[in-house]
């Protein structure tokens, strides 16, 4: 199991088959799961069947990189997962980055702490152009992570959702970038 960053309170590493058990526990969580297809928890079939067999791969896909296990440094402690990779084997330059964190540590600056980390980590040790992420327009949680890691408000557009409507999605998605002229402008 590779570990791909360290942060003040974070371990960010390689997810494995033995993390289906909390990546379910995260799933199952209808708060967590709000603003990704309306609070439906997962069901412990669908996470293994379905979702971790799509994180897996994305490692293979994406030349070795994906879904990061956020775990405490000091404990060992499952927090949450956290997305760093392109949307497509072509486009190496452009990473998306996700996050998705444990109900419990809301509110203690962790997807900021690790959202930073993965943006500095993008422009220094993978020299990308651009780093992105996208969430709904009224998940004011996510947008000010967005914010606090350095982003910057891109668009708001309107997608169709494969669940049919959620609470919300009236009001479209917002997408939020940095690029490294942005963050590291030429003098």
């Amino acid at each position: 199991m590779r570990v791909f960053l360290e942060t003040e309170r974070m371990v960010l590493r390689e997810l494995t088959t033995d993390d289906t058990a909390e990546v379910f526990r995260l799933n199952s969580d209808p708060e967590v799961m709000r603003y990704l297809n309306g609070g439906v928890p997962s069901t412990l079939e669908e996470v293994r069947s379905e979702t971790m067999p799509m994180y897996l791969a994305r490692y293979e896909r994406y030349a070795g990189h994906g879904n990061w296990v956020a775990v405490e440094r000091e404990t060992g402690e499952f927090l949450g997962i956290f997305k760093f990779h392109p949307n497509s084997p072509d486009d190496v330059g452009t990473f998306e980055l996700g996050y998705r964190l444990r109900r419990s540590t809301w509110g203690q600056g962790l997807a900021t702490e690790g959202a930073r980390a993965l943006i500095h980590k993008g422009f220094t040790d993978l020299d990308l152009s651009r780093v992105w992420a996208q969430t709904m327009t009224v998940n004011t949680g996510s947008r000010r992570v967005m914010e606090k890691a350095g982003l910057r408000y891109v668009r708001t557009f309107f997608t169709t959702w494969p669940e049919g409507p959620i609470p919300g999605s009236e009001h479209g998605d917002v997408e939020y970038a940095l690029t490294r002229d942005q963050r590291c402008p030429k003098p």
